[in-house]
């Protein structure tokens, strides 16, 4: 029996789904700006989707992220997240966040 010790297996060339990272650090990043406490969020219920992934050197990648967060009272912050990653470690940079404070829809 095999035992993977990796968070994820990585096929060659492709970055990793380092979802974990930006989805830990940000809510502390939001609690020294004021937004929100990481005590007040439901972790059951944080969605994070990597929504791009640019290759910017040898074994590393800039992936972005829409990560909603749910606090307990039922407040939702959606928030983007930038940061680089490589085959074998996913906080290879702090993440750039940014709060979504509206969705337009065209329709």
């Amino acid at each position: 029996m095999a035992v993977l010790a990796a968070p994820a297996l990585c096929l060659a060339g492709a970055p990793p789904q380092c979802a974990s990272w930006p989805k830990h650090i940000t809510p502390l990043i939001l609690k020294n700006v004021g937004i929100t406490d990481p005590v007040k969020i439901d972790d059951a219920k944080t969605r994070a989707v990597r929504i791009a992934s640019e290759k910017i050197g040898k074994d590393l990648w800039r992936d972005v992220y829409d990560i909603t967060f749910h606090e307990r009272t039922g407040r939702a912050i959606e928030v983007i997240t930038s940061s680089e990653v490589s085959s074998l470690e996913c906080s290879m940079s702090d993440p750039v966040v940014w709060v979504v404070s509206q969705k337009v829809d065209i329709d």
